[in-house]
């Protein structure tokens, strides 16, 4: 039978259900050998009791400090604004708890070397939510690339796009404080990018950039506020291996709801990934015959592929929630056997050491090194 794991989620808005949701999938997670257990659900809402009773949680508090310092709680998750992560994860490091914390870890590096620390010197597993390399396809990806099928890599681009706050009289949010959310579509959505592209092509060595934020004041029930993030940012890259990257992130992109998506190429083929398909991964081969080479669909849903021997039969597709399913597997299985994982607080820092630097270069109008 399966051990407990009891559970603080600090947050339970969009990501908070999200994970909330994740946590519904026992059959899975109990392979791991742990059983969450919906201890403490957190929140600043006036709902939350209500949200907690519907969701299956014992306990709801207001105060993230007394779900953090409850001896029962095991893990605490952490689905707040950025702002708070740092704060959180390392009083929660400091009371023995392992740690997942949502992306972009920290709004800055400082804060993000702060978290790591504290999690190092406590022992305890942690993580960031870096949930889209949990897709299969995208897992599937980073084996070919391993395995040499696509070469040496010369070219890395990806953008992730939406269009949520389009409309000039859209209504300002958290993520349009600087404050709060740190660098915009650059942070929320580029962090993603990063992270993907350190996963699949290597290291960034230095960047250049520019942003731009279109709307400069939103309307809210105190009266009209600023914005202080950016609406869309793009920059270039160089990698330490050699390759170049191109990205690309926007929140006013007309049309896009949630698009993102990446290319690499390499001396032997390439790879495409479109997160609206997301149980497909393109592969080209230059290796093919030339009266049969083009890019060719892998569905990513046979038993073989990451992930899928858990799930349904070959061709039955999985979708977006599952990444965080997957994310709860992976740290499960690192803390009942005692170790560590990927993506970790080492990997939130160095994301948002190329985060900073591209922010840097956005300001500074120059190409900034990424610090090694």
């Amino acid at each position: 039978m399966a051990s407990p794991l009891h559970i603080a989620l600090i947050g339970h808005r969009f990501m908070g259900r999200a994970h909330n949701h994740a946590l519904q999938q026992s059959a899975l997670l109990s392979e791991t050998g742990l059983c969450p257990v919906k201890r403490t659900l957190c929140g600043v809402e006036d709902d939350l009791a209500e949200t907690a009773g519907q969701w299956g949680w014992e306990r709801w508090t207001h105060d993230w400090h007394a779900a953090v310092a409850d001896p029962e709680v095991d893990l605490v998750d952490i689905a707040t604004p950025g702002n708070t992560h740092a704060e959180i994860a390392v009083a929660a490091a400091r009371a023995g708890k392992h740690v997942l914390c949502e992306k972009p870890m920290a709004l800055n590096a400082g804060d993000a070397a702060a978290m790591l620390e504290a999690a190092s010197d406590a022992g305890v597993t942690h993580c960031v939510n870096f949930n889209y390399r949990r897709l299969p396809a995208v897992a599937l990806a980073q084996q070919l690339i391993r395995a040499g099928e696509i070469g040496t890599i010369y070219y890395f681009r990806a953008t992730y796009w939406q269009d949520w706050p389009l409309a000039p009289d859209s209504p300002w949010v958290w993520r349009m404080d600087r404050g709060v959310a740190g660098a915009g579509s650059m942070a929320d959505k580029g962090s993603h990018l990063v992270d993907l592209a350190r996963f699949l092509a290597g290291e960034f060595a230095e960047v250049a950039a520019t942003s731009e934020i279109f709307v400069r004041e939103r309307p809210s029930a105190a009266g009209p506020r600023p914005v202080t993030t950016d609406d869309a940012a793009a920059f270039l890259a160089r990698f330490r291996n050699g390759a170049i990257g191109l990205f690309g992130t926007s929140r006013m992109s007309a049309g896009h709801k949630n698009s993102l998506g990446f290319e690499i190429n390499g001396s032997k083929g390439s790879i495409v990934f479109d997160l609206e398909r997301l149980n497909e991964l393109q592969l080209y081969s230059a290796s093919d015959p030339s009266v049969a080479q083009g890019f060719r669909t892998i569905l990513a849903t046979q038993p073989e592929h990451p992930y899928m021997k858990s799930w349904w039969p070959p061709g039955h597709a999985i979708g977006w929630e599952h990444t965080f399913v997957h994310q709860y597997y992976d740290i499960f299985t690192a803390i009942a056997g005692g170790g560590s994982m990927s993506p970790s607080f080492a990997d939130g820092l160095r994301a948002q050491q190329v985060l900073d630097a591209v922010e840097s270069a956005a300001r500074e109008k120059r190409w900034v090194e990424v610090p090694t």
